[in-house]
């Protein structure tokens, strides 16, 4: 679905990624780990075209990314879940997850409602309460069920995780892989290598804006240099 060849991102004359090749298939969950500032927030970026990349190609079932614009994007089915939950505070949860079919889906917006409420029942139980009030795992589903209003082919999730306490973070980590049993193809970005790479097909661990490691999640999750340098093993 998803293939980036020698990515080079960054801000000004600033590059953070440099040369970054990836791949997602259909029905995988693919995790991006790093620690903060490797550059998992600017691919993410650049895939929804957010910012324009230096250099390289980002295609999506084979039609190049680079060039569109970010609503173009979401148009074409790939839709991202911004770290940080960014809700509408002042708006109610339904009002929230209705804006998520704006661009994409609009025609089955109340058949995607009635899926996003069966995947997260907390949500209807405050569908008429202000977003800015919520918890914040529930604020993090609600972002979530944003993006899946939007109908997405590739959904995007950057640290949904963050924030969390250790209940809802394995509460979370259980939701995403049911989202994922659905069918939904699926990019994690993410720090808490240990649940995502439990959760994981396949993984990418960045470094200094490059690809260090790559391979089954299964396996990487058994690597002696990651589990010491990622995992405090």
């Amino acid at each position: 679905m998803l293939e980036i060849r020698q990515l080079h991102a960054g801000y000004g004359s600033v590059e953070i990624l440099r040369g970054i090749d990836l791949d997602v298939g259909q029905g995988e969950i693919i995790a991006v780990l790093g620690s903060n500032g490797v550059g998992k927030s600017t691919l993410n970026n650049n895939i929804s075209a957010l910012y324009c990349p230096f250099s390289g190609s980002i295609k999506f079932k084979g039609q190049e990314l680079v060039g569109l614009s970010s609503s173009e994007v979401v148009k074409l089915g790939v839709i991202h879940v911004p770290e940080g939950r960014r809700v509408f505070p002042n708006l109610n949860v339904r009002e929230n997850l209705e804006l998520g079919s704006l661009v994409r889906g609009k025609a089955r917006r109340q058949q995607n409602l009635e899926r996003v409420v069966q995947i997260f029942p907390r949500l209807l139980e405050r569908f008429d309460q202000s977003a800015g009030t919520l918890s914040g795992g529930e604020q993090q589903m609600l972002a979530i069920g944003r993006g899946l209003m939007s109908e997405p082919e590739l959904l995007i999730m950057d640290e949904p995780s963050l924030g969390l306490s250790p209940l809802l973070v394995e509460e979370m980590f259980a939701l995403i892989e049911r989202i994922n049993r659905e069918g939904q193809s699926i990019l994690l970005m993410e720090q808490n290598a240990v649940q995502t790479l439990a959760i994981a097909h396949r993984a990418y661990i960045i470094e200094n804006g490059r690809v260090a490691m790559q391979g089954l999640a299964s396996d990487l999750a058994r690597d002696p240099d990651l589990r010491k340098n990622y995992l405090g093993l």
